[in-house]
């Protein structure tokens, strides 16, 4: 089987193509940094169009890197959400004209599950397993069970982590996106200098909050002198947010991980992705965690932890092998969660 993947959920557009021996055929990601990058975040308007724009060129490319045509496909994916609404609509419509002309089926498919399975195309994991998923607009821990069986341990009570890494970049001038632009500072600095809190840490379960965090740091910013920030300011900071948060994804995974082994007995393996999963010193606090607690850690290389239409291919995939398609009536979701993902409806 061979399956085409469209994404543009986001502020990226692309276009993949996997096969069921695991393989990456083309994964083409066109960003749209430069049309945000002045307002300092995504723009919804801006990014539509873009997608409108570039999504047949995207997709056309990606066919010619695999050297397919479009009769050579077994199926079009496509993510129908969660996402901004007007670019989920562009990819959506553009792979349901695919299927439609070619006559092969269309999966309509939550970009939730698509960062979620990836892990199973890059590193051949095995169900069940713990999911980490942190990005820009989601931070929650699963057992995933199965093609679209998932059970949530925990999810952030406010705001995502990939949000607060954003936010906390605009406020320290560091530039978009900002993930990157965190880690980077934070490279120089001195994680010890500033007192940061750690929201959540040491409560029971396994539910995050990250709105306290993004407080602080500006309650630090507006002590600092007028002006500028000082280049070892900026990088103390940056330092001082990262390991906040990697000590509490680090204490609140731990207990999601106890938990997990109490409902699914022998099992321990432990899954990262989403774009904050691609931060390096993050990673490197996950594994200390896994070889604390014996769990088997696979994390997707950085490009395929940010948005990218590899996992939205592989997820069409997995669930056309078990005889799964979507009409072309599906609906586009602005939001979607990933523990009701069955529960919208699919036929074989």
């Amino acid at each position: 089987m061979i399956v085409l993947g469209i994404e543009t959920s986001c502020d990226e557009t692309a276009a993949a193509i996997v096969d069921d021996a695991r393989t990456l055929h083309a994964n083409v990601v066109l960003s749209q940094l430069a049309e945000h990058a002045p307002y300092g975040g995504v723009v919804p308007e801006i990014a539509a169009r873009a997608h409108l724009d570039h999504v047949e060129r995207v997709t056309g490319e990606a066919l010619a890197t695999a050297g397919l045509a479009l009769g050579d496909l077994d199926a079009v994916a496509a993510t129908a959400g969660p996402g901004l609404i007007g670019g989920v609509i562009v990819g959506a419509t553009f792979g349901k004209s695919l299927a439609l002309v070619s006559g092969k089926p269309f999966l309509a498919i939550n970009h939730l599950e698509g960062h979620a399975l990836t892990a199973r195309l890059t590193d051949a994991v095995e169900f069940p397993y713990l999911l980490l998923l942190v990005s820009g607009g989601h931070c929650q821990l699963l057992g995933v069970e199965g093609i679209g069986r998932y059970q949530r341990f925990g999810a952030t009570i406010d705001d995502a982590a990939g949000e607060a890494f954003d936010k906390v970049a605009k406020l320290l001038g560091l530039g978009f996106p900002g993930g990157p632009a965190v880690e980077r500072a934070a490279a120089a600095g001195d994680a010890g200098r500033f007192a940061v809190p750690r929201p959540m840490l040491g409560r029971a379960g396994a539910d995050f909050s990250f709105s306290g965090l993004k407080t602080a740091i500006r309650h630090i910013a507006e002590k600092l002198p007028p002006g500028p920030f000082a280049s070892q300011d900026l990088a103390d900071l940056a330092a001082s947010f990262q390991a906040a948060v990697g000590d509490v994804l680090v204490d609140r995974s731990r207990n999601a991980m106890r938990a997990f082994r109490k409902r699914y007995k022998d099992a321990a393996r432990f899954v990262a992705a989403g774009g904050v999963a691609a931060n390096l010193s993050l990673r490197r606090c996950l594994a200390d965690l896994c070889a604390e607690e014996g769990f088997a850690l696979a994390v997707p290389p950085p490009h395929l932890c940010t948005d990218n239409a590899a996992m939205i291919a592989w997820a069409g995939l997995e669930r056309l092998r078990l005889g799964q398609s979507d009409g072309l009536d599906a609906p586009a979701r602005p939001r979607w969660p990933l523990d009701e993902t069955e529960a919208a409806g699919r036929a074989a």
